[in-house]
């Protein structure tokens, strides 16, 4: 029985039953706030719903359903800039970060008439290690990914792109400025 096992056990077969089903449909958050309202009466906190998820995870491993990635390919995000309002002037990739997943990059279209900022893709870490294989380097290998990948889209738009901080994860970097 793993660490969190004892909590698990005290939890009733009901919601055991409803968390498994988050984690199989890769529904982390929604799993953890299942565990942690049913538990929490009973001393269980939110960080250790976390972890007690955290080991369905690994007691399903392949079998979880995980969430597609974001493809990162020059042809799929060129065709996502294609569709968006607008003329994309510039490519920027921003840092973002959350519980879940840590830092992540997020690679941003800039668009002017109307200006604005679109999503194309998000780069997590694990399938930033999943596109690299055998070919990751570096601390932060979502920051190679994104660079690859936006600098390719920009190249072929024929746009700026911008990474403020690609060494060290920052939120707070300077953003692209026309």
């Amino acid at each position: 029985m793993s660490e969190w096992g004892h909590w698990w056990e005290r939890l009733p077969a009901g919601v055991r039953t409803q968390v498994d089903g988050y984690v199989l449909q890769d529904h982390f958050m929604q799993a953890v706030r299942t565990a942690w309202e049913a538990g929490r009466a009973g001393g269980l906190g939110l960080a250790h719903a976390q972890f007690l998820v955290g080991d369905r995870y690994r007691h399903f491993g392949d079998r979880i359903a995980r969430t597609p990635d974001c493809p990162v390919d020059l042809e799929s995000l060129t065709a996502r800039a294609a569709g968006l309002p607008g003329r994309v002037v510039a490519v920027e990739a921003v840092w973002d970060g959350d519980t879940v997943h840590d830092w992540f990059v997020i690679l941003l279209a800039v668009t002017a008439d109307p200006p604005g900022e679109h999503s194309l893709a998000t780069v997590y870490r694990d399938a930033a290690l999943r596109s690299l294989g055998d070919t990751a380097t570096g601390p932060e290998p979502s920051a190679t990914v994104a660079t690859r990948a936006g600098t390719a889209l920009a190249t072929h738009l024929g746009v700026p792109f911008h990474f403020a901080s690609p060494d060290t994860p920052n939120d707070n970097a300077p953003r692209w400025q026309p």
